[in-house]
Formats: structure tokens, C-alpha cells, sequence
């Protein structure tokens, strides 16, 4: 069964999660939770990936999607408080996600993880809420990502 895109674009105008409302609902396992946000990460990688060259704009978007949930799954699979809280209220904030960052980096003694983030929102913003981003100029953003997504993929142990 697939949710009814509807109520996908409710939830997302509304700054729901929708994985962490269902894993909530079904009391699934913080591993089983951060699984499936790691599968959105790899599923929005390849969807912006292959944009790039199309729609820089759209690319943009789905790299920092990809971005988002490989955050969402370390947090949960390292078992931060941001991810507590994160279901506690249904849904991430973007306070929430830069301090799991930050605490994700300490915690691992990683700075680069800031950077990739740092990455992730500039396509975030100037790729998509301004649209000033060429292809080129997100293609260079790429490996970032991809070094994001793979850390959760290990951290996850799905590497």
C-alpha cells in the first residue's frame, strides 16, 4: 500500500515526519526507524543525482533530502536527544537537525560532518528556495552528500 500523495504533501506542509509518526504508531525499534530514513537518504540521492544535469533546482532539493534523512537516521541510530525530541513533537525542526549535527560531529570526532551539512543547506537554500544554483555548481556539492549518506550507512552498519 502507498500513502496517498495527499497526505504526503499535508504532512510535509505541516513539517511532519512521516517515517517517525509511522514507526511511532507501529512502536517499531530505533534500528528499524533509522533503516527506513537511510533508504529515503539512498532513494533521494539517486532521484537528485540524476537531476542534476535536468532540473538543478529540483537536484538541489533532493540532495539536501538526502542530506536530512541521513541525519534523521544517525541521530536515531546513535540515540541523540535531538531524535527523542524529534518524536516526541512529530517532526524535526531545523534546530533540531542543526544541533544533531553538531552533536553528530562531537560525538564522532568528525568536523567534517558540519561541512557536508553546511553543504547540504546551501543547496537547500541557494539551489532551491533562490534557484541561483547551476548544474555544475551542484554537481560540485555532490560528493558531500554522498559522503553523508555513506556515513550513515555505516554508522547504521548497511555499508
Amino acid at each position: 500500500m502507498e500513502i496517498p500523495k495527499l497526505i504526503i504533501d499535508e504532512a510535509e506542509r505541516k513539517g511532519i515526519d512521516i517515517v517517525d509518526l509511522i514507526a511511532k504508531a507501529l512502536s517499531l525499534d530505533p534500528s528499524t526507524t533509522s533503516k527506513a530514513h537511510l533508504e529515503l537518504a539512498e532513494k533521494f540521492l539517486n532521484e537528485g543525482r540524476e537531476l542534476i544535469s535536468k532540473d538543478p533546482v529540483q537536484a538541489s532539493e533532493k540532495l539536501y533530502k538526502a542530506a536530512e534523512e541521513a541525519i534523521k537516521a544517525i541521530a536515531i541510530t546513535l540515540g541523540l536527544d535531538e531524535a527523542k525530541k524529534a518524536s516526541e513533537i512529530g517532526r524535526w525542526t531545523a534546530q533540531l537537525l542543526f544541533d544533531a549535527v553538531d552533536n553528530t560531529a562531537d560525538r564522532l570526532s568528525r568536523r567534517e560532518v558540519r561541512w557536508w551539512w553546511g553543504r547540504a543547506w546551501f543547496l537547500h537554500v541557494e539551489g532551491f528556495h533562490e534557484a541561483r544554483l547551476r548544474s555544475d555548481q551542484v554537481r560540485r556539492d555532490l560528493p558531500d552528500i554522498e559522503a553523508l549518506v555513506n556515513l550513515a550507512k555505516s554508522i547504521s552498519g548497511t555499508s
